[in-house]
């Protein structure tokens, strides 16, 4: 693949899920690979799985909440492989729940994650693709990012959000950075993981059971708007199972 092939790509929540399935196919597809997350075990598996079969990577534990920790994966990007050409902001969480649960810590976590975070790898990279001449955003945002459910009024807040920023980003973006959001459908990940709300949490994880589309179809995706020609800028992709409703 001629528009991925030595591409630095660096990608937070890599871990797991999205972000996993993302490094591995890129990987393949040969590009060098950066790879940040919280969980450091799993973040090295990743990477030694890469390695193992001769990609290039790296990686850094990464909490997306913290700005500094944003700034340490753009360096090491660079510092390893003298630049970058993408940032794949994928690192969120989901702890969805009712309104009158008042879990504001949940609700902060989100705001910090999913919204913060991806202005923090903004922060970190737009410099460094002003001085290139050349980079792109992948923003990972949801179809909660178009339309919201109950008990996903915080989340779906969140994702328009990244839309938002997104679009006011490829405005000012000018003719030589280019910005891509991923809407996701229900997508086979572990987001339950982070949900407190047993109800919502359970009926979250039945209809992933039945519907999921699994994580490559996203990272395929990914991978289309980051291999086209430089002066194409997908600007959004919309990605679900067909049995979604």
């Amino acid at each position: 693949m001629p528009g991925i092939r030595d591409k630095v790509v660096a990608i937070t929540g890599a871990s797991s899920g999205i972000g996993e399935a993302t490094a591995l196919l890129l990987a393949e597809r040969g590009a060098k690979v950066v790879l940040g997350a919280r969980g450091r075990d799993r973040l090295e598996a990743v990477a030694a799985r890469i390695g193992d079969t001769g990609g290039e990577v790296a990686h850094v534990r990464t909490d997306v909440s913290r700005r500094e920790d944003v700034s340490a994966l753009v360096e090491l990007a660079c510092e390893r492989y003298g630049a970058l050409d993408v940032l794949v902001n994928n690192a969120g969480v989901m702890p969805v729940s009712p309104l009158d649960d008042l879990r504001v810590q949940e609700w902060e976590a989100m705001i910090d994650i999913n919204i913060k975070g991806v202005l923090y790898g903004i922060a970190a990279a737009l410099p460094v693709f002003r001085k290139q001449g050349a980079g792109q955003f992948v923003n990972i945002a949801s179809t909660a990012g178009h339309r919201t459910v109950p008990t996903q009024a915080v989340y779906s807040g969140t994702k328009f959000a990244v839309r938002a920023i997104s679009e006011g980003l490829r405005q000012e973006a000018g003719d030589s950075v280019r910005v891509t959001i991923i809407s996701p459908g229900m997508t086979d990940t572990n987001f339950g993981d982070s949900m407190t709300n047993p109800e919502a949490r359970a009926r979250l994880v039945t209809l992933r059971d039945k519907v999921a589309m699994p994580a490559e179809a996203v990272a395929r995706a990914i991978a289309f708007a980051i291999e086209q020609p430089a002066d194409i800028d997908v600007n959004e992709v919309i990605v679900r199972p067909t049995a979604q409703a």
